[in-house]
């Protein structure tokens, strides 16, 4: 008896130990099952991979700005010389051995302005390090969005390929009864058994579209094990007219990125220069000789015989150049960046406001019609499938119209770097 009290309290104990970990486990399945744009982006910045790979690259330029303004260590050295092999090294303690100890320490000193000139061109790289994050932040932060909107606009298909197919499945069990009572000729009947089929095929693929929207969607928030589960929550964005704004790309982080590397070329480029101007060597020595200590000064001073340094020069001076090209490449790229965004955010507004006002409800009211009018032996099989036809078309460029302008403005905002609400 006393055992299995035992038992029974070490398994609850288990338990116990087991739930924290099965809460925390089912913690995010509430929150990726109503997913709004927010979380995403809380998700994302949180963990997505390009980023952290982004911060990973700061840190490493933060630690080459450390290494670069360090001075160059001393070096010790210790020889020993004057041993004679036929009468060896004489007797008595270590300081009275008959050979000759040396022991030398030299310094670099850097000339020229190598040390500060090393500093400018790590802290300029390290600049242009941050503004690669920052950028990473504005394109991988626009991949998001796009990825979101795909996952909602998937939603939205799947509705209404569901929908469509829902409706065609109680139009086949309509038709039967008719087809028995002699109200419906067999090929009628055929043809809308044949559409009931199409329209699971469309649900079927629809659901496949939607596990790939939540697949590329999972992967950039880093949830790919709960990819299922993802359902975006929030709604379309209002369609409202193209912001009236003034646009600079200087301000961009890609633009701010290459000037900051025109700046650390710039620099690189006079430490190169730096390179003619000769680092001295001291050296200080203290010689050990039995009986006597003697001690010594040294200097040394390279001879620039065969090397004036002119490749490194060089090759500085070509960084420089293609620096520069690269900045008015990427400003350039940047400019048409924005002007693509905004004429694809003009004609997805006309596109969206065309379908909102009057195609949409036209459609719809075009569909009820048919089915009245079909429901009450007034119109075809083939009348009534071309409005069905119609209508699901209609609402699938509807759903893509909106996912188009909510697209379009994401990347307008992403272009401008502009927080529109």
């Amino acid at each position: 008896m006393k055992d299995n009290y035992h038992n029974f309290i070490l398994g609850w104990l288990f338990v116990a130990m087991l739930l924290p970990g099965a809460v925390l486990a089912a913690e995010p399945a509430p929150v990726l099952a109503r997913l709004s744009l927010a979380g995403a982006e809380a998700l994302w910045t949180e963990r997505n991979r390009e980023l952290k790979l982004a911060r990973d690259a700061v840190e490493g330029a933060e630690a080459d700005k450390i290494g670069a303004g360090q001075r160059p260590n001393p070096q010790l050295s210790v020889n020993t010389s004057s041993i004679n092999p036929r009468d060896g090294i004489g007797s008595g303690g270590v300081r009275n051995k008959q050979m000759d100890t040396v022991f030398r320490v030299d310094q670099l000193i850097e000339r020229g302005g190598k040390r500060e000139l090393r500093t400018k061109t790590s802290e300029a790289r390290l600049d242009a390090s941050r503004r690669d994050l920052a950028d990473s932040v504005r394109s991988q932060g626009l991949m998001m969005r796009l990825t979101y909107f795909d996952l909602t606009l998937a939603q939205e298909k799947r509705r209404i390929a569901v929908e469509n197919a829902a409706l065609y499945k109680k139009t086949v069990s309509a038709v039967e009864l008719r087809l028995k009572a002699g109200d419906l000729s067999a090929s009628d009947a055929a043809r809308i058994r044949v559409e009931a089929l199409w329209a699971e095929n469309d649900a079927r693929q629809a659901v496949a579209e939607l596990e790939k929207a939540q697949s590329a969607l999972a992967y950039l928030i880093g949830a790919e094990r709960e990819a299922r589960l993802l359902y975006a929550s929030d709604p379309w964005p209002d369609i409202a007219s193209t912001p009236q704004i003034q646009v600079s790309v200087e301000g961009r982080a890609d633009v701010q990125a290459a000037l900051a590397r025109v700046r650390a070329a710039e620099s690189a480029r006079d430490l190169a220069l730096s390179l003619k101007s000769r680092d001295i060597s001291v050296g200080l020595q203290f010689e050990h000789f039995p009986p006597a200590n003697t001690y010594g000064v040294g200097v040394s001073i390279p001879l620039f015989v065969h090397n004036q340094y002119e490749g490194e020069i060089r090759r500085a001076e070509a960084d420089l150049q293609m620096t520069r090209d690269t900045l008015e490449q990427i400003r350039a790229q940047a400019q048409g960046e924005i002007f693509k965004a905004r004429s694809d955010l003009e004609a997805a507004i006309e596109r969206g406001q065309r379908f909102e006002s009057s195609l949409l409800a036209e459609a719809e009211r075009s569909a009820r019609a048919a089915e009245f009018s079909f429901g009450h032996g007034a119109m075809g099989v083939m009348d009534l499938l071309d409005a069905r036809r119609t209508l699901k078309a209609t609402q699938i460029d509807a759903a893509t119209a909106r996912a188009d302008y909510a697209k379009a403005l994401a990347a307008w905002r992403a272009a401008t770097q502009e927080n529109l609400q």
